[in-house]
């Protein structure tokens, strides 16, 4: 079936249904973030200032949203697997370039291809980040003891702020890295309905410091950091470890425990021999002003 049979319009909240199917008819292909084809990722994504949508016989088969009014715009686009390489990713790029006009424009894919990356390149956007998306199937466990004298606890409250100056200390050496306000990423932590106190960790050295610390939302591991003189001592492993059994111990009976991590991290190489499997990637893409 030719593009020419398609029917383009306008998306909007009304369609979300559509968009929903659309984006996890991706997922299943291409692998990615799955939380993209739920409500408030989707609707971040796609349904901003403008949304473009192709229909074919009822159902949605491409679409791509555009948010404007800041710098740089942003657009995400999707295709379904059955309709590709047959322009209409060319077409969704052509029309979010226009709708950004002048303005820097960043590409935002939650379920990568190699067809989406090439086109992108070709088009001369620089892919400016790309992070792996991890799977790991809690009916397998690993195993790793805990350090000599490191022990691990549950995250309260009132150890916020130790919890935020270990999470600082962990990334400070980042490149790129700027410390927000302890106040606000507090804030935002213990604000978020999927933030799980109970499941997050903070290990202490012997003398009861503070070493590392591990984030869980849901059934991810959001966050996970070891402060620069304990690294190498299978700290961050523990913590994962200890974290991956509590998940397969919750009552909310949770199959599987996900985590992103970025293409140059040298953690990849840790988290996959503790379990965890490829399960795709996402990236960022920017067009430059000339």
């Amino acid at each position: 079936m030719g593009v020419d049979a398609l029917t383009w319009g306008d998306v909007g909240e009304q369609h979300l249904a559509a968009l929903t199917e659309l984006a996890g008819e991706c997922l299943a292909v291409d692998g990615g973030l799955p939380l993209f084809a739920r409500p408030p990722l989707l609707r971040a994504r796609l349904l901003q200032t403008r949304t473009l949508g192709a229909w074919h016989d009822g159902r949605l088969v491409a679409a791509v949203g555009v948010g404007t009014g800041r710098e740089p715009a942003t657009s995400t686009g999707l295709v379904h697997p059955g309709w590709r390489g047959r322009g209409l990713g060319s077409r969704l790029l052509d029309w979010a370039g226009e709708q950004a006009g002048d303005a820097e424009l960043l590409l935002t894919t939650e379920s990568w291809s190699p067809g989406a990356d090439a086109l992108f390149v070709a088009r001369g956007f620089e892919r400016t980040f790309v992070e792996w998306v991890l799977r790991h199937d809690l009916a397998a466990l690993p195993d790793v003891p805990p350090p000599d004298g490191v022990r691990t606890g549950p995250v309260v409250r009132e150890a916020g702020p130790e919890l935020f100056e270990t999470y600082r200390a962990s990334f400070a050496g980042r490149p790129g890295f700027r410390a927000p306000d302890a106040e606000e990423w507090l804030g935002e932590l213990w604000d978020d309905d999927g933030y799980r106190p109970d499941l997050s960790l903070i290990a202490r050295s012997p003398d009861g410091t503070a070493v590392g610390f591990l984030n869980v939302i849901d059934n991810w591991v959001d966050q996970v950091g070891v402060v620069p003189g304990w690294r190498q001592r299978r700290v961050g492993a523990h913590l994962m470890a200890v974290a991956l059994r509590s998940l397969a111990g919750d009552g909310d009976g949770a199959g599987e425990a996900w985590l992103c991590v970025n293409d140059n991290n040298p953690a990849a190489v840790l988290y996959r021999g503790l379990g965890f499997r490829d399960a795709g990637r996402r990236a960022r893409y920017l067009r430059r002003r000339p």
